[in-house]
């Protein structure tokens, strides 16, 4: 799964890129549409901290340059965020239904969606943390409230800290991509914050090997 994560941000930059004159293709983007939603039944957030092309694109390259400052409160906000998802997702669905009919310009809405989407994700991750977008991403959002689920939660794996080896470094809470208090499940049972992509970056960070997915 590293390998693919480390490299899959090409499919972004493709689709981008060919989407400007192959409209037609953007109608492959309802895969990574879908995807994350879908994943979350089994997984919660797996897809996005794995196979996202996004993702892997803000965590491979834009990390590089980010100034990975605090994601702003307001961002975090619940509100904000379902706010934001219904207005992108009613935009995107009334783009749809003039262009029903149309498969070049429903291609062509997908695409200017993707490059709009993807315009933002990079701003955000230049002048604060590199996932910010993921912290707004109406599919992200989505796939949120779907690992709620009593079914999801029943099949997900969540990090847990082995309090008698953990030695309180906080090196999992830095490590977070998402800003997780992914030391405050060392008093509970495990991390099930929705918001957890399931990255291992965390469990990575621990060197004492308190930290597991399971």
């Amino acid at each position: 799964m590293k390998f693919i994560h480390d490299w899959i941000w090409i499919v972004i930059v493709a689709f981008c890129v060919l989407g400007i004159f192959f409209p037609i293709i953007g109608i492959f983007a309802l895969i990574c549409m879908l995807a994350p939603v879908v994943f979350a039944i089994f997984k919660g957030r797996f897809w996005c901290g794995n196979f996202c092309p996004r993702g892997s694109l803000n965590d491979v390259l834009l990390k590089k340059i980010s100034l990975t400052k605090n994601t702003l409160f307001v961002l975090k906000n619940v509100l904000v965020r379902n706010t934001f998802m219904i207005l992108l997702l009613a935009v995107f669905a009334i783009q749809l239904f003039f262009a029903f009919g149309n498969w070049s310009y429903v291609g062509t809405v997908f695409v200017r969606m993707i490059l709009i989407t993807t315009g933002l994700s990079i701003i955000l991750g230049i002048f604060f943390m590199p996932r910010t977008w993921c912290q707004i991403c109406p599919m992200g959002t989505m796939a949120n409230y779907v690992s709620r689920l009593s079914f999801s939660k029943k099949h997900t794996k969540h990090v847990k800290i082995e309090s008698d080896l953990c030695v309180s470094c906080k090196a999992c809470n830095k490590a977070c991509p998402m800003e997780l208090d992914v030391f405050s499940c060392k008093e509970q049972d495990s991390l099930k914050n929705p918001d957890c992509i399931k990255c291992r970056l965390c469990v990575k960070a621990c060197k004492k090997g308190a930290a597991v997915l399971n």
